[in-house]
């Protein structure tokens, strides 16, 4: 195939914590001028079913996405997984899954908000935030700011909602992998350098985390990413090629809720595509 010089695999929609709907992101993609592009809401991929069904003969190559938001004994994980089977009983248990565990972390934030701090949401937006597909700290930090409980939505996640923290309410990395195999499709490990917070894994760390998961079935890196720096990037990229793993692009474009914009995945700064890209799209676009 011929391989574009503009793709993003890793965006963010309404249907999670995004701020662009569906409709408004395919919209945004057609005006950049982008060939290949996914969708990888949290622990949904309902956004995928909208897009596909606004798709013209003219538009840009699209890849069923999802993100699941991992933890285990050994910290947090974030699993990308794309050409799957959306019918596929395997993904859909891991979404549901994923969403069960959103909304019981949502029930206890917002119990333990108006209990430390006396921070108290009227009935109607307490509902509006249990009918969302999938709630989380930035949906909960939004009308914090809107009821002046933070002067910002940053400010009210790290000093009052990241107050109370869960080690057992998410899925296990290889769970998300496995359903994400079960289905056909391929599983990544998203921004891999990323941890908990403010943690940044290299080095033999990286490996050891990046090897747990191969293990387990994982089939890719996330090396090209809009908050990396060269260096971060080369580390990922000679990890992918010792493991013989995929690599993919992507931004983490969630609209207005972070500063980073569409096609932002560092790909244009380097001369030629690594093999590892190659050979994914090759892989993904051929289901």
């Amino acid at each position: 195939m011929l391989y574009p010089s503009n793709i993003d695999l890793h965006m963010h929609t309404t249907v999670s914590d995004g701020t662009d709907t569906p409709a408004e992101l395919l919209s945004r993609v057609r005006a950049s001028g982008m060939k290949v592009f996914a969708v990888t809401d949290h622990d949904s991929f309902k956004a995928c079913d909208t897009i596909r069904n606004h798709l013209g003969k003219d538009d840009p190559d699209f890849i069923t996405g999802v993100e699941f938001s991992c933890r285990d004994e050994d910290g947090k994980y974030h699993i990308l997984g794309y050409g799957f089977d959306v019918d596929a009983d395997a993904i859909r248990q891991v979404v549901e899954l994923g969403h069960s565990y959103r909304v019981k972390k949502l029930r206890a934030r917002l119990s333990f908000l108006d209990t430390a701090f006396g921070f108290r949401f009227r009935e109607e937006d307490t509902q509006t935030l249990f009918a969302m597909d999938n709630p989380g700290k930035p949906h909960i930090a939004n009308l914090m700011v809107k009821y002046g409980f933070a002067e910002t939505k940053e400010k009210a996640i790290k000093n009052y909602i990241n107050q109370m923290r869960f080690r057992s309410e998410y899925v296990r990395p290889e769970e998300a992998i496995e359903g994400i195999l079960g289905s056909g499709g391929i599983p990544v490990l998203a921004h891999p350098a990323y941890g908990s917070g403010d943690d940044i894994i290299l080095g033999t760390d990286m490996e050891k985390r990046l090897y747990r998961l191969v293990e387990f079935g994982l089939k890719g890196v996330e090396a090209f990413y809009s908050g990396f720096s060269g260096k971060i990037r080369e580390e990922m990229l000679e990890l992918a090629d010792r493991y013989g793993l995929y690599v993919t692009a992507g931004s983490d474009y969630h609209g207005a809720n972070k500063l980073v914009s569409i096609g932002d995945t560092g790909l244009g700064e380097v001369d030629e595509w690594p093999e590892g890209l190659k050979r994914f799209l090759d892989a993904v676009t051929a289901r």
